[in-house]
């Protein structure tokens, strides 16, 4: 079985309900996870928009959410969580914060990527950014899973 992420609130390529982006309350999506791979010894998750700020004209990737260190045992993150998994480490996202920030495109329909990875460590870092995660990760995934939802404002 291959490493599986999913979401109870919004499903692969769908709509991420305004209640985890700026226009509703702000609080992360459910999360499970399935498929652990064995030699597994933490998780970790980045969440972000390679869609900034404009998907016809994209110029960045925005940093949403940033975890690491998320025990393999654990099956996945509640809605709105807030005690994170013993041993969980946050990194630092984009608004220069660790836990979640939720969509908030300033145009258009962007794709939110949510992406689990299984590694075969348990790393030891000090709030990392996105880049640091990835090269403290890097020849250490054993595996890893996407989960990709749009939101497009409602709002002008």
């Amino acid at each position: 079985m291959s490493l599986q992420l999913t979401s109870s609130a919004f499903t692969h390529q769908g709509t991420i309900p305004a209640r985890h982006t700026c226009e509703g309350a702000n609080v992360s999506p459910p999360l499970a996870w399935s498929g652990i791979p064995p030699g597994t010894k933490s998780l970790a998750l980045i969440v972000d928009d390679p869609d900034a700020p404009d998907p016809a004209a994209p110029k960045m990737t925005w940093v949403h959410w940033v975890l690491f260190n998320l025990p393999p045992t654990a099956a996945g993150l509640a809605e709105a969580v807030a005690a994170l998994p013993p041993g969980t480490g946050e990194g630092t996202n984009d608004w220069q914060r660790t836990g979640y920030g939720g969509p908030c495109p300033p145009i258009g329909r962007h794709r939110y990527f949510h992406k689990l990875y299984a590694l075969d460590v348990v790393l030891n870092l000090q709030r990392p950014d996105k880049p640091a995660l990835e090269a403290a990760m890097r020849s250490h995934v054993l595996a890893e899973a996407q989960l990709i939802g749009t939101y497009q404002k409602q709002r002008a």
